[in-house]
């Protein structure tokens, strides 16, 4: 299988909207009720919130490409909203990343996380910072293995109107 990376253009805000819903509820079914999963899935994922996103130059979204079909996506920007302590450094947030389940353990996360390092290294930041949900375990280890480590910091992540807590992990360079 070949796995490549492409920059997700409007033109793809259709699949991008079905992969991130996707991706979204099979990561986190059974966390909270099913109303609050479709609601959110409905605010954050819809095609317009992601053109919104997509418009924006300065927030850059990937596809990873299995053998030509879209099969997960990684977004990333700078944007200190959400940890403002970040602003002390030139840093950049990864704000997802999601691969379908029927491709996890291929590598293909691999691919796409490595993709955001080089990038991060051609553009000299010094740090990364992502947040995780608490009970990800799967992901933290995941983290883990590129030098992420908790932060000390967290920051409410509902979904609707059941409370999640996601901590910040943080790398740097």
């Amino acid at each position: 299988m070949e796995i490549t990376i492409q920059r997700v253009t409007i033109n793809d805000v259709a699949t991008l909207s079905t992969i991130a819903k996707q991706t979204f509820y099979d990561t986190f079914t059974g966390t909270c009720t099913e109303a609050d999963m479709q609601s959110f899935l409905e605010e954050y994922f819809n095609e317009t919130q992601l053109a919104k996103e997509l418009s924006n130059p300065d927030d850059y979204c990937y596809f990873a490409m299995a053998d030509g079909k879209a099969v997960g996506y990684i977004r990333f920007m700078e944007d200190y909203n959400s940890l403002p302590v970040m602003k002390q450094w030139k840093a950049l947030e990864l704000k997802r990343i999601y691969v379908l389940k029927e491709y996890h353990g291929m590598g293909i996360a691999q691919k796409l996380i490595d993709f955001m390092m080089d990038y991060v290294a051609k553009e000299n930041y010094k740090a990364i910072w992502l947040g995780v949900w608490e009970h990800n375990l799967r992901a933290q280890k995941f983290y883990e293995k590129y030098g992420f480590v908790n932060s000390g910091y967290t920051h409410d992540f509902p979904i609707g109107n059941t409370p999640q807590t996601d901590v910040w992990l943080w790398k740097f360079l």
